[in-house]
């Protein structure tokens, strides 16, 4: 009879290696958070209330998450067209369009949104060109759309582009064979399997969008009740020692950003099942 050995593990034990997860998550992530909570929790109901249902709040929160959302469905077809043009096709050049992918990840915010506001502004490089027909970038709603889809674009390029390449094309080929079309085949058997990362790769765009400050404060305008967005609204609170109603805005931002994120992967859980039944 023959004794079965038990492979040895790379990693320490179960019990060691969660243990250290559970302490360094909760380090890092849940007692800053739980403190968030904590120091809300001194405002009664009444209070915080009407803390978070200040005009001046509403409007930054439908700015806050309503360019986030739109921003990831943007990153979401251009993002996917991007991906797609750096896997299937070879051009010169293409290491560099590459490389600039992830430059929204290198630059610093800062810069970012300086350099956009300078692109964007009526005697920019492009907002020169836009001025003249009406359209105004920097220092309105749109060029917070515009900074908050140029630092979430990397996360859809590259949650996408893995799986592109790992796509058989032989299966393209079978379906070519049985007499799909292009659109039938990209429809049936290229979408299916891009859905999951795609999702994924629009919940990180939007997650990164709802948070961000440093790109958006310099093209925004940061006008109450028209380009405010709530993260300056929490420094603003900040700056006037006001921290607990800072602390309220960022409960209604976490838990309003948590149900969306929980909803998008309960979505891509979803699509994933559903695929592998089919």
């Amino acid at each position: 009879m023959r004794l079965m050995l038990k492979q040895p593990s790379v990693l320490p034990g179960f019990g060691l290696t969660l243990g250290f997860s559970v302490f360094y998550l909760s380090l890092i992530v849940l007692i800053p958070l739980s403190g968030l909570f904590v120091k809300t929790s001194t405002l009664s109901w009444d209070q915080f209330w009407d803390v978070i249902t200040t005009p001046r709040a509403i409007a930054s929160y439908q700015l806050t998450f309503g360019a986030s959302m739109v921003g990831a469905i943007i990153n979401g077809l251009f993002g996917s067209i991007i991906a797609w043009v750096l896997v299937r096709y070879r051009f010169p050049g293409q290491s560099l369009v590459d490389a600039l992918v992830d430059l929204p990840f290198a630059l610093p915010t800062a810069v970012a949104g300086i350099t956009l506001a300078a692109i964007y502004s009526p005697n920019g490089w492009i907002g020169q060109y836009l001025d003249p027909l009406g359209i105004k970038v920097a220092f309105t709603p749109l060029g917070v759309l515009v900074a908050l889809t140029f630092i979430g674009l990397p996360f859809v390029v590259r949650t996408v582009q893995p799986v592109l390449q790992d796509l058989d094309r032989e299966v393209e080929e079978a379906a070519t064979t049985l007499g799909a079309n292009r659109w039938q085949t990209f429809r049936a058997v290229i979408v299916p399997e891009l859905w999951p990362a795609l999702l994924t790769g629009m919940a990180m765009a939007f997650a990164r969008a709802v948070g961000e400050y440093g790109s958006v404060i310099f093209i925004a305008g940061n006008m109450p009740l028209k380009s405010e967005i709530t993260p300056l609204l929490i420094m603003t609170k900040l700056d006037q020692y006001d921290y607990t109603g800072a602390t309220a805005l960022g409960v209604v931002m976490l838990v309003t950003s948590f149900v969306l994120a929980l909803a998008i992967n309960l979505l891509q859980w979803w699509s994933t099942a559903r695929h592998m039944n089919q």
